[in-house]
């Protein structure tokens, strides 16, 4: 109760208390079906309980007395549902439904109780790779600091002289658990932490390359640890606890402890606890965290050792870390594509195809279950091995698993895949050149597009392009105008005149593309604005002047988009220019057209670049009309397009390819005089010969050792440039006065010198035996050299060989060695049997004395550069370009890798090490391919190849008839493998891409190989994959569906408006732009009409009409059948023009009532009504216009007209043949 007080507050005083038993008898819990629901109240307050007089039970305490006429009413009674949720409550909490709960999911409804009914978060898997711990000063002295403390402790409490025996560390522990703030959701994982000192040589992985001098004084995990139980919640955190366990050795009055006393001394001790809080969203991350210690209780609620102010560590404030890298993503779909992609190859006689995993057999031991297990460096002896009373959280790995018997395997069936494939028709580049007569050369000036002016002001006149093929390198090459400014103006865009009604035609565009190695391009939007007598050629429409609109909403004049490049031989690499004429003369340059409204991709187009070879002239200018294609992928394999291919006469399944416009645009390259000339690539020699004698010391001075006199030059440097930590260190503390400070320095620098000479004397001699090779990478494109090897010593030796980047590999197998030296007609000879495999993979070769042998290496990647990986896409439409020209040396200038190699005899001493500088180039697309597919789901797809001697670049002559394909994929998270289904017959792909969230876009590269060894691709396909939501709609032909599709707001309010790809299947309301609040939610009612039956895919966008933003994107799957037809027509009409027909046909209404009806076509290009709808009485008769339009082919089409009642609900269908002669 609340009494008052004499200065007006109030005071909290107890009247009584109570005590409900939850258990009779120790552990018997209270049957709540027979428990007394009246609860007996005391005088007084529960601290009556505390008093030492108390006895159990309450009624033998005299001075507890009982209220009189008072009792509280209560209900004791089991929740079942709470069993689920165990492991997020600690033992004996009282909680209510009203607190937050970490795990727990809020309450549905106006109850806001989350234990009524609970609901648990859902978890996510993370991986903790790469772990391990330092600490400070080093390991060494920490420990010993340790042991030290922990004897004295262990001979005070003894009170006891030392007796020879001491203390030692048998193990050191991890416990590693996650604690959600009230207790650790499961049983923390113990796992056993080594030395990094004890680790062989490269086995100490995750510890960074700059501390490998202190790599042996960290304490290393070789495995990894999976934590499934993770929740997306801020009270969750991993929890890490270092224990050390302890043990008495020596002797005993001369004799040997046994194993029982040696049980006895066991001891384990915390010495260190660290705590993460993971920050949802951020993926594959490095993790340091500080460790800490002292009488902080942590989650672990274990006392932890904590440093005496008298350490000798002195003020040294670090505890030590614990570092790791964190992943979620789970590798059991990994395993599953490396072993599908390889189960053929393993079973052909044929020569085995290079894999970039390591076969099964030869993997380095992995834990198979429980990270908490770690490898065993013992081949010998049981799992758990058990010394001292101490349990060894050991397991031994090393044995590969025992092969099942061969009856229990089960053999698979010849099945044939119901997936039907589709044919490879992607978007290719074609002969885009148009012959301009006067008049149209007189349209384009009078436009008023801007000149292209030559390096002497001078304008470019349209020329007329060689034949493509023609072109001669070593004219280029020996052109003195080496710098090339290429420019792209986009001209106008125009409508197909063939092409389908299907889709509104944008008002504005913008485009998407890659030149080179530039980045990706977004163009701002362009607004179609039409000209009298505008561009025309052919039977295409007139096509209208792309102008650049601004932010404002105005148009920027003149007409058109012209974008420059520059490369210059000053910004290129030397060699470089060589490899960017090949560019231009073998690559096409993919443009995507996206509608600038909608955000929905139009269309795609393809140009070769081998115009913009100028062959000497001053500067070349050539005009094209390139036909912006779409190709649509059917989602039933069956569904056969009915249009012909305007690439061939090939007709896939279930892909569609529709010409919807052209884009006219210019090509131009201006040659500009350069005072450097390129260097030349390097020698074509395989062969890498020993070193030069330059050295380069840590100072960065240059030291030749053959100058001429033998004299030594050097290169002076700032002193901030060549140490920035000595030049720190001599300004500070510096004393008053010259001589004192001139003292001061050179002390300084002494002390300086004295610690780098050891690292100095290394980094020297370590450059006198190291050789450089540079290597042009290529995606796909395997590199191939040899490395002299040469055994300085007077002795044999077995080098073994250490690569540091698994792209780089040595060739093993002699016939894999033999093919690239046939490829690169290199004469050096070929061993059998040349190299030895370590267990540790690393290989192995046998020197005799002064022997000098060739070591093959194959230098090849799949993995595409960051940059090119880029998604182009409405996503990534931001400012766009702008008309100056890019600096190809400033902004697309690839990151170079370095490879190191080192070849090392006994006791890790190398005697030669190999730097491969590695330069990425770009590559040649062949096709591109673009998929829209519902989000987070697997597509699958199998893509038919076409006949091998159609692909460019293919042998000519190759005995045995069709050779067998192979195929790798840039990203190694999705599955692409080809299978030969017999002699004679096709190869198909098939893909298996995990997609990610809508609207995520993912890009990658698909090579083809026709040789097994993988030297290099005939053809690379690009693939994007845009994830959207999905919408699954059940139809009919010619009738109304409704649905409506839930919106949620952002973070701030926007003015948005629903596009589609179908407007005349599909209905938005509203229709319009409309305001969508922050972080509500709105219904977007839709209304499907399909025109055909079978399945279609209609895109839907929702587009911030202020910012031209993406806000969210769905893919409306259609299954749509076919409405009854209750009558058929046949008119035969004339083709090649006219002015159409009028027919008339009869309905008559079979209701009793008068009745209000609907028409609608499924071809409203050749079919229009007099009215759109009509009333009739009831059985009365009623005539209905039509009026049939012109066609332009011989041929018969099927047109259905759908007549429908008040609620668009089809009542009748009628079909009408039609011969057009």
């Amino acid at each position: 109760m609340r009494a008052g007080k004499g200065d007006g507050g109030s005071q909290h005083l107890s009247c009584g208390f109570g005590i409900i038993p939850l258990f009779h008898g120790g552990s018997e819990v209270t049957d709540p079906a027979t428990e007394d629901r009246a609860l007996k109240l005391y005088h007084g307050t529960p601290r009556a309980l505390l008093h030492p007089r108390f006895q159990d039970p309450v009624e033998k305490n005299k001075y507890m007395t009982v209220m009189e006429k008072s009792h509280l009413q209560y209900g004791l009674k089991f929740h079942q549902p709470l069993e689920a949720i165990f492991h997020l409550l600690p033992e004996n909490l009282l909680i209510s439904g009203l607190q937050t709960v970490p795990g727990l999911l809020s309450a549905r409804g106006d109850s806001g109780d989350c234990l009524q009914k609970p609901r648990l978060m859902k978890t996510v898997t993370c991986y903790l790779e790469r772990l391990f711990i330092q600490l400070y000063p080093s390991l060494e002295e920490f420990e010993e600091e340790l042991l030290d403390l922990l004897n004295s402790d262990r001979l005070l409490q003894a009170n006891t002289a030392p007796d020879g025996e001491e203390v030692v560390v048998r193990e050191r522990r991890l416990h590693v658990g996650v604690h959600n703030g009230l207790r650790f959701v499961q049983a923390p994982q113990v796992a056993v932490l080594v030395p990094g000192a004890e680790l062989s040589p490269g086995r100490c992985q995750g510890v960074p390359s700059s501390r490998a001098r202190d790599a042996g004084q960290a304490l290393v995990l070789r495995s990894r640890i999976q934590l499934s139980e993770m929740v997306p919640h801020p009270a969750f955190r991993v929890c890490f606890q270092l224990e050390y366990v302890f043990c008495s050795t020596g002797r005993a009055g001369g004799k040997a402890l046994s194993g029982s006393a040696r049980s006895e001394a066991a001891d384990m001790r915390s010495v260190r606890w660290a705590v993460w809080s993971p920050v949802p969203g951020t993926g594959d991350t490095d993790v340091i965290l500080p460790l800490r210690g002292g009488a902080r209780r942590g989650p672990c609620q274990a006392l932890v050792y904590r440093i005496p102010p008298s350490s000798r560590q002195g003020k040294h404030v670090e505890s030590g870390t614990v570092q790791f890298h964190v992943s979620t993503d789970s590798e059991e779909h990994l395993v599953t594509a490396a072993e599908i992609l390889c189960k053929d190859r393993d079973e052909s006689k044929k020569p085995p195809t290079p894999s970039l995993r390591v076969p099964a057999s030869q993997r380095a031991p992995v834990s198979p279950r429980g990270p908490g297990l770690v490898a065993s460096p013992r081949s010998t002896g049981q799992t758990l091995q058990q010394d001292g009373a101490i349990t060894h959280l050991e397991a031994d790995l090393g044995s590969p698993d025992t092969e099942p018997c061969a009856s229990d395997q089960l053999q698979a069936l010849p099945f044939t895949p119901l997936q039907l494939p589709m044919a490879a028709v992607g978007l290719q580049a074609c002969s885009s050149h148009v012959s301009l007569s006067r008049a149209a050369l007189a349209r384009l000036h009078a436009a008023g597009f801007p000149d292209i002016l030559d390096c002497n002001q001078e304008p470019v006149e349209i020329s007329e392009p060689v034949e493509l093929g023609s072109f001669n390198l070593r004219l280029e090459e020996a052109d003195p105008l080496q710098g090339n400014e290429i420019v792209l103006q986009f001209l106008a865009f125009g409508r197909d005149a063939q092409g389908g009604v299907e889709g509104l035609w944008p008002r504005t565009v913008f485009l998407t593309f890659q030149f080179y190695r530039f980045p990706p391009v977004t163009t701002p939007r362009l607004q179609l604005v039409s000209m009298e007598g505008g561009l025309a050629t052919g039977l295409a429409v007139p096509a209208q002047l792309l102008v650049r609109v601004n932010e404002d909403g105005t148009l920027t004049r003149p007409p058109g988009l012209q974008l420059k490049y520059m490369v210059d031989p000053a910004f290129l690499r030397p060699g470089e220019q060589r490899w960017f004429l090949r560019y231009l003369a073998e690559h096409s340059l993919q443009i995507d057209i996206w509608d600038g409204d909608s955000l929905l991709h139009f269309g795609s187009a393809a140009i070769k670049l081998e115009p913009l070879l100028r062959q000497g002239q001053l500067a070349v200018r050539t005009y094209h009309e390139l036909e912006v294609a779409t190709t649509e992928y059917e989602p039933d394999g069956t569904v056969m397009g009915r249009e012909a291919l305007r690439h061939g006469a090939l007709r896939p399944l279930g892909v569609r390819v529709a010409v919807r416009g052209h884009l006219h645009l210019c090509l131009a390259n201006i040659g500009h005089p350069c005072e450097e000339i390129p260097g030349q690539l390097p020698s074509h020699s395989c062969i890498v010969t020993a070193p030069d004698s330059t050295v380069t010391t840590p100072g960065g001075g240059g030291y030749s050792l053959n100058t001429p006199g033998g004299r030594r030059t050097a290169w002076a440097r700032r002193l901030v440039d060549v140490d920035n930590e000595l030049e720190a260190a001599l300004r500070s503390r510096r004393p008053e006065g010259w001589p004192e400070q001139r003292a001061w320095d050179l002390q300084v620098i002494n002390s300086y010198r004295d610690y780098i000479k050891g690292e100095s004397i290394y980094q020297m001699l370590s450059q006198a035996i190291t050789a450089t090779r540079t290597v042009h990478a290529v995606l796909g494109t395997a590199e191939f050299f040899e490395f002299a090897l040469k055994n300085p010593y007077s002795v044999q030796h077995t080098v073994t060989i250490e690569v540091d980047h698994p792209e780089l590999s040595v060739i093993l197998d002699p016939r894999e060695w033999r093919h690239f030296k046939e490829l690169t007609k290199s004469v050096t000879p070929v061993e059998e049997d040349m190299f030895h495999l370590r267990e540790d993979l690393k290989p192995q070769v046998y020197l005799r004395p002064s022997e000098t042998v060739h070591i093959p290496f194959k230098y090849q990647t799949f993995s595409a550069d960051p940059a090119v990986v880029a998604a182009q896409g409405p996503a990534g439409l931001g400012t766009g370009a702008n008309d100056k020209a890019h600096s190809f040396g400033k902004n697309g200038a690839k990151q170079t890798k370095l490879i190191q190699v080192s070849f090392q005899v006994s006791r890790g001493k190398p005697i030669a090490l190999l730097r491969v500088k590695v330069e990425p180039q770009p590559h040649v697309v062949d096709q591109t391919f673009r998929f829209y597919h519902p989000e987070l789901t697997f597509l699958k797809k199998t893509i038919r190849l076409p006949p091998w001697h159609t692909l460019p670049g293919t042998p000519v002559g190759v005995p045995g008839g069709q050779p067998e394909m192979f195929v790798r994929c840039s990203d190694p998270d999705i599955i692409c493998e080809t299978k030969s289904l017999g002699p004679g017959e096709p190869q198909d792909i098939f893909l298996k891409v995990a997609g990610g969230p809508s609207p995520q876009i993912k890009k990658f590269f698909v090579a083809i190989y026709t040789d097994a060894w993988l030297a290099a691709p005939i053809q690379i396909w690009q693939f994007y994959l845009h994830s959207l939501q999905r919408l699954d709609v059940a139809c009919t032909a010619g009738q109304l569906t409704r649905l409506s599709l839930l919106l949620r707001g952002t973070a701030a309010p926007r003015r948005v408006r629903a596009f589609t790809s179908h407007p005349q299947e599909l209905e938005v309301d509203p229709n319009g732009a409309f305001l969508l609040p922050a972080n509500g939610i709105q219904d977007l009612y839709i209304g499907v009409r399909p025109r055909r039956a079978g399945s279609k895919f209609i895109y839907l966008n929702l587009v911030d009409v202020e910012s031209h933003q993406l806000v969210s994107s769905w893919l409306l799957c259609l299954s749509c059948r076919q409405p009854l037809i209750s009558k058929a027509f046949e008119i035969c009409l004339p083709a090649g023009g006219g002015k159409g027909c009028n027919k008339r046909i009869t309905y008559t209404n079979p209701y009793t009532s008068p009745r209000l009806y609907f028409l609608c076509t499924n071809r409203p290009d050749l079919l229009q009504f007099r009215e759109d709808s009509f009333e009739v009485a009831g059985g009365e008769v009623y005539t209905i216009g039509l009026r049939f339009a012109p066609s332009q082919t011989v041929g018969e089409e099927e047109i259905l007209i759908h007549i429908n009642d008040h609620e668009d609900k089809n009542e009748e269908t009628f079909c009408v043949k039609v011969l057009y002669q």
